[in-house]
């Protein structure tokens, strides 16, 4: 049977992982995975994640499957998180949540609710998007297509062509947008831009779909989901797919989760039942400890306290290298304009150079990226952000 297969190529990031890895030059970079690592380029576990995973333990009982929507204090917890623990949806029964396996599970569970919901829809997605964006809703069925979003000459969102091409979406399609810290590209929308929207998704009867999976990376928790708030505020059906990998750290752990808004209570609850049924047929239940991790953590005030400070602390220090980079590079004597980093928010980043110049960073200077120029700036660090600052000036440089 398998003799039928043909091998497939390598994802692009996970083969420049094993590259770095490889690779015997001290001097070496990794900015293509999409982790965060600390000054001393480690990826560490959050001082309130190991307590409150200390305190899970010891107070565990057992390790009964927890059912296919998975910990109700979990989804209470993030539905807060994402939210506000007092939103209307949640006080008038009109959302359901299910913890998943990482955000990679929401999405997939979400593609294949839609697809049960509307076969017919278009999923329109950014481009550029996150790589795994497209393969996940193709493997369940979706259709997608794409709408104008970056411009790399300019360094700015093509919000005039967005909206352009929007406005040819039929009524019941489904629009992506990233939440905030849009992978890949770095560059957000702002909360005027968010408005005009929202707008528009009224209008014409679209359904919004958010995947926010780096909240508190950008400007801060409440202010990073200013855009999913004013959505689920104003439109009366709405999909999130969300992630604790990033704001956690807690990327093996696969915690996420999948929420659906509704237009009523009654039609909330025919929702549900399809969705655990997608779920039950899928991974059946997703697995418990990262959640429980999270769950902890909310559920403390000081623990709450504790993570808040930790990832604010993650925020500074990803700003910190936006800048710096753009600095040093400035001080290079490097004519090619690198101001525009600084004002994106999370943690990618386009440079904006060529596939040849990105090709030049990684053979001659150990600089590893993908080959559209993103960056993890998370991979920056004081130990290595003058030499590569020096070498983008290089490669640059007419």
């Amino acid at each position: 049977m398998f003799e039928a297969l043909r091998a497939l190529p390598a994802d692009p990031i996970l083969k420049l992982m094993v590259q770095c890895r490889n690779d015997p030059n001290p001097l070496k970079v990794d900015l293509g995975v999409g982790v965060y690592k600390n000054e001393q380029g480690h990826t560490p576990i959050m001082a309130a994640v190991r307590e409150a995973e200390q305190k899970m333990l010891s107070s565990q009982t057992s390790k009964v499957y927890i059912g296919p929507a998975g910990s109700e204090l979990f989804n209470h917890h993030i539905a807060g998180l994402l939210l506000g623990y007092d939103h209307p949806t949640i006080k008038d029964n009109r959302l359901v949540s299910a913890q998943t396996p990482g955000g990679c599970g929401a999405l997939r569970v979400a593609a294949e609710l839609i697809n049960r919901s509307a076969p017919s829809a278009t999923m329109w997605v950014s481009d550029p998007t996150w790589a795994n964006h497209v393969p996940t809703f193709s493997a369940a069925g979706i259709i997608t297509a794409t709408y104008p979003y970056y411009d790399n000459a300019a360094k700015e969102i093509r919000f005039d062509s967005m909206l352009a091409t929007l406005e040819e979406a039929k009524e019941g399609d489904i629009v992506l947008l990233h939440g905030c810290c849009h992978n890949p590209c770095g560059a957000d929308l702002n909360q005027q831009q968010w408005q005009t929207i929202a707008d528009l998704l009224l209008r014409k009867n679209l359904i919004p779909f958010i995947d926010i999976a780096y909240q508190g990376l950008g400007d801060g928790l409440d202010e990073d989901a200013y855009g999913l708030r004013l959505l689920a505020n104003q439109l009366p059906e709405m999909i999130i797919a969300s992630s604790c990998s990033k704001n956690f750290g807690l990327y093996r752990e696969r915690t996420g989760a999948v929420m659906v808004i509704s237009a009523s209570a009654d039609a909330s609850k025919v929702t549900a039942s399809n969705l655990m049924n997608v779920i039950r047929s899928n991974y059946s239940m997703p697995p418990a400890h990262g959640a429980s991790i999270v769950e902890t953590i909310l559920d403390d005030s000081s623990l709450t306290q504790m993570w808040k400070q930790e990832l604010n602390d993650v925020c500074v220090r990803i700003n910190d290298m936006r800048a710096r980079l753009s600095q040093q590079i400035a001080a290079t004597g490097c004519q090619t304009d690198f101001s525009f980093i600084p004002k994106q928010k999370g943690m990618f980043s386009f440079l904006g150079v060529t596939p040849e110049q990105v090709h030049q960073l990684r053979d001659d200077y150990s600089i590893y990226m993908v080959d559209s120029s993103r960056i993890s700036i998370a991979g920056l660090n004081p130990h290595n952000i003058d030499y590569v600052a020096e070498a983008i000036s290089s490669v640059v440089k007419p």
